[in-house]
């Protein structure tokens, strides 16, 4: 169980490439949190564009804080995803990427409260989509539920951007799975969660606005190769998914679609 005082650091990584009309946000989202005892990790895949200055020029506005960038040529999103939680020094571990923001300013408060009021492993919330240009307008909300022991067998994930995990557990049973392009968040969660039942606690709020734009749901030759990546990540971890389960998966999508608010605030 994590000391419940406010000393418990949180280590937040935000992978980058070529990111300078919304790095902005998604810094100053993380460094506005009420939560305080945060290290921030960017890890920059050698950005060809003004994503470097952006990063410079917001960090400027928060001179006292606890921050590392690495910007250097990779071989991927999960590849520097990987690499940000080796250099982690913080108890849980959180991942939010260069599109993405946190709903509020209280998302990392109410996080690191449930870590500390009980023993849960991982703590995960819901999201949404929003319109590339007005983070107000949602086009989809992913309200994630509470877990059950089948779930992932029913096509269930929680979003990964709300996926907060303790630094043990990604050293007893590893990070991202880099011989996977599109699955290895879902790769990751189904080994952390299905395999290896790991204690969860769930957020019933927002806790993270997405611009939409994923492409794996881009078309449908990309949504055949990311479900095929799918079952890829059942049989990397010897698992045996029902004969429906990657039907589900993105048939879950189209309720997240209709049941939606059209618009929330900040």
């Amino acid at each position: 169980m994590l000391a419940k005082d406010k000393k418990v650091k949180i280590s937040i990584i935000t992978v980058a490439f070529n990111a300078e009309q919304t790095i902005e946000d998604c810094i100053k989202s993380v460094l506005k949190q009420t939560y305080k005892n945060i290290e921030y990790i960017i890890i920059d895949g050698k950005s060809t564009d003004l994503t470097l200055d952006k990063i410079k020029n917001t960090l400027n506005q928060f001179p006292k804080i606890d921050i590392q960038i690495v910007s250097e040529k990779d071989d991927g999103i999960y590849f520097a995803m990987n690499k940000g939680i080796a250099l982690a020094t913080g108890e849980v571990v959180g991942i939010l990427n260069a599109d993405d923001i946190y709903a509020n300013d209280s998302v990392l408060e109410k996080v690191m409260s449930r870590f500390n009021s009980n023993s849960t492993d991982a703590v995960y919330g819901d999201l949404v989509y929003t319109k590339n240009n007005n983070l107000q307008k949602v086009v989809r909300y992913w309200k994630s539920g509470i877990y059950k022991k089948k779930s992932f067998l029913y096509g269930w994930m929680p979003p990964h951007p709300t996926f907060f995990v303790r630094k043990s557990i990604y050293n007893q049973f590893g990070a991202f799975n880099t011989k996977l392009k599109s699955a290895a968040d879902y790769e990751l969660m189904l080994k952390f969660i299905h395999k290896n039942k790991i204690k969860l606690d769930y957020i019933p709020e927002i806790l993270v606005k997405m611009r939409a734009g994923g492409q794996s749901n881009s078309s449908i030759n990309n949504r055949v190769n990311a479900n095929n990546e799918d079952k890829k990540a059942w049989e990397l971890n010897n698992l045996e998914p029902y004969f429906f389960t990657m039907i589900l998966k993105p048939f879950r999508k189209i309720f997240q679609f209709i049941n939606r608010p059209t618009q929330i605030n900040s």
